[in-house]
């Protein structure tokens, strides 16, 4: 009788590290911001532009402005957006550093 080799199962990349706990939970409130899809939609009209106006995204996407708001406050509180007002209107954009740890999660080389 021939014996087979038996391969231990890697349940990660050889050169993934563990997540701290914190970081999981940090990333893990992240994700869940995104886990509506206007709200990944948003996202990904940010990320074309530097900043984009309140008032550009509310035509976008048809939806009323307190919907919107709404939205970019899940976003906001989430750490992924941050906003300046000028005047009536709010410019939102992205947060670079908190953008960045998201793809690496999805496995993005930095």
């Amino acid at each position: 009788m021939k014996d087979l080799a038996v391969i231990t199962p890697i349940c990660c990349g050889p050169d993934t590290p563990t997540l701290a706990p914190e970081a999981a939970v940090d990333l893990a409130s992240q994700f869940k911001a995104l886990s509506d899809p206007t709200r990944v939609a948003i996202v990904n009209r940010l990320a074309a532009a530097p900043e984009v106006c309140v008032c550009d995204l509310t035509d976008a996407f048809e939806l009323s402005q307190p919907t919107i708001s709404h939205h970019l406050r899940v976003l906001r509180d989430a750490g992924l957006v941050d906003a300046t007002r000028r005047g009536t209107w709010a410019y939102y954009r992205l947060v670079p550093e908190a953008i960045q740890p998201l793809r690496l999660a999805l496995g993005a080389s930095e």
